[in-house]
């Protein structure tokens, strides 16, 4: 068989394996980027724990169609990068819509979180959610908050009957 079959197969096979790995996957335009624009969305992106390449359409397609995706793989038309999350499936959402408000060329084409397709608009939304670390840090401040106030209430209850014992 030609070996530039091979190759593109070997591709696909490593980009479904990619993708299989990653909790997000997000697809997004970035044409008119000068390369000094799109390296300091790849440096925000690694430092969050994410990847962005640039991978051929037809690659794109053909993996995304192999594992079910057929609206993400439907998507892939013109020029398109796509980011990856191994960890935080809400960070490449949230880095690349932060990236776009300063840099209009920037468009969110679809997604897949954690197996499922996400639209735009539903990427958007995630990407307003607050960081696991923040949500973790809000429920434990909750839970600190309850446990006071049940302390105080406690303590309230134990003077109030050690009075009326005296």
């Amino acid at each position: 068989m030609n070996s530039s079959i091979e190759q593109k197969k070997a591709l696909v096979a490593d980009l479904v394996e990619k993708m299989k790995g990653s909790k997000a996957v997000v697809a997004f335009k970035y044409q008119g980027l000068t390369v000094e624009k799109f390296q300091q969305l790849r440096r925000a992106m690694r430092a969050n724990g994410c990847d962005v390449a640039i991978i051929k359409n037809n690659i794109t397609r053909r993996a995304a169609t192999e594992l079910g995706y057929d609206a993400f793989a439907d998507a892939m038309s013109g020029p398109i990068a796509i980011a990856f999350a191994s960890e935080d499936m809400v960070a490449p959402a949230k880095e690349i819509y932060s990236f776009a408000k300063d840099n209009k060329c920037v468009e969110v084409v679809s997604g897949v979180v954690d197996g499922t397709i996400y639209s735009v608009n539903q990427l958007e939304e995630l990407s307003k959610l607050p960081s696991y670390e923040t949500l973790l840090t809000q429920l434990a401040a909750g839970m600190l908050g309850t446990v006071r106030n049940l302390a105080v209430a406690l303590n309230m209850y134990v003077e109030e009957h050690e009075e009326a014992a005296n």
